[in-house]
C-alpha cells in the first residue's frame, strides 16, 4: 500500500471515530474531554495514540522545549489538533501547519467539535515536504550534526 493511500486510510479511522465522539457527547464541553473520548476510540480501533506529545522547536541547531504539546498523534503519523470554539478561523490552519513542519509530519486533521454536525468543523491539512536537500539538513540538525 502506498504511503498517501495509508494516510488516507488512518485520517478515515480518526474521523469516524471523532463523529462517534461527536454523536454520544455532541458540543459545548472542553477540548481535553473530546481529546480523552476520541483517544479512547481511537485505541479501541486498535490504532497507535499519543496524548499531549511534547513538541520541541529546533532553532540554529538547538533543541528549545517551548511548551507546545499535540494533542494527539496518531501511528506516529497523522497529528490531530482539537478545538472546541465557536469557529474555525485562518490561525488554526495555520497553527496545524507549523506543527506538522515542525514535527515532520505529512498530514494534519483539525477539529472543532463545538459545532452542530461535526463535518462542519473538519479540515484535512497537508504539509508538502520541500525539497531532499532539506531533508537531510534537518535529519542533521535533529541528531545534532551540522
Amino acid at each position: 500500500m502506498q504511503e498517501n493511500d495509508r494516510l488516507d486510510q488512518i485520517s478515515r479511522r480518526i474521523i469516524g471515530a471523532a463523529i462517534e465522539v461527536h454523536r454520544h457527547l455532541g458540543p459545548g464541553l472542553l477540548e481535553s474531554a473530546y481529546q480523552s473520548c476520541l483517544a479512547f476510540e481511537l485505541k479501541q480501533l486498535g490504532l497507535k495514540v499519543d496524548e499531549q506529545k511534547p513538541l520541541p522547536v529546533v532553532y540554529k541547531q538547538v533543541k528549545l522545549d517551548c511548551g507546545y504539546r499535540l494533542d494527539l498523534v496518531v501511528e506516529d503519523e497523522i497529528i490531530v489538533e482539537i478545538k472546541a470554539i465557536e469557529k474555525l478561523l485562518p490561525i488554526h490552519e495555520a497553527q496545524l501547519l507549523s506543527y506538522l513542519r515542525l514535527a515532520k509530519k505529512r498530514v494534519g486533521l483539525l477539529m472543532n467539535f463545538h459545532v452542530p454536525v461535526l463535518k462542519n468543523g473538519l479540515k484535512r491539512i497537508v504539509n508538502e515536504f520541500p525539497d531532499p536537500e532539506w531533508k537531510e539538513k534537518q535529519r542533521q540538525v535533529a541528531q545534532n550534526k551540522p
